[in-house]
């Protein structure tokens, strides 16, 4: 317990160098501190027996995420899609780096590393509880602000998108989360596109 407490504060302190602020209840966090902490308690709500690399996992899974700007790749989804790859190893090494500092043994960091890098998603129950968390996290944090910004066609198509990536559990605290009529709407609207 020593050793994941010692991770949790490293990981911490990376994340409290984020200088994009994020407004929750009123408080202000650096953002990738504050998403960081949401996916953990989310993990927990998700799977009250998760193993010490899930829950290393979540603390560490966008460590450093500011460091990589989306800016700096080329627009639309090719862009996007590589900048979101390059961006999974780039945490999944910082993570290694601070889980070999605090003395994790390679087969723990190896097990962190294949979280964070979403392998075998669908089929390793590890992995599907960090996605249904990350869905969650978005889905309660920053849905809200999210949709307003785009047409609905895309949000539709995005939270389809999300949705089929979460399972039956994380479908279940998904809709127990409450939201904006409007943001209700959409999905509604996605999770009817996925039922067809």
């Amino acid at each position: 317990m020593e050793k994941l407490a010692t991770a949790f504060q490293k990981f911490d302190e990376y994340n409290k160098a984020d200088d994009n602020i994020f407004v929750w209840e009123g408080v202000e966090y650096p953002q990738e501190y504050f998403l960081a902490l949401q996916l953990y308690q989310w993990v927990l709500k998700l799977d009250p027996n998760a193993t010490e690399a899930l829950l290393l996992a979540s603390r560490s899974q966008h460590i450093g995420r500011w460091e990589i700007a989306r800016e700096t790749y080329p627009d639309g989804r090719v862009g996007y899609l590589t900048w979101r790859k390059d961006l999974s190893f780039f945490h999944a090494k910082k993570a290694k780096e601070i889980l070999t500092e605090v003395g994790y043994e390679e087969e723990e960091i190896a097990k962190v590393e294949r979280i964070i890098l979403k392998q075998r998603i669908k089929t390793d129950p590890e992995v599907q509880t960090m996605e249904n968390a990350l869905c969650l996290v978005f889905l309660q944090f920053q849905y809200e602000d999210f949709h307003p910004k785009y047409a609905p066609e895309k949000v539709i198509n995005i939270l389809k998108k999300s949705l089929l990536k979460m399972d039956a559990h994380g479908h279940q605290f998904a809709l127990k989360l409450t939201y904006s009529p409007q943001g209700l709407a959409y999905i509604q609207e996605a999770l009817k596109l996925l039922a067809e």
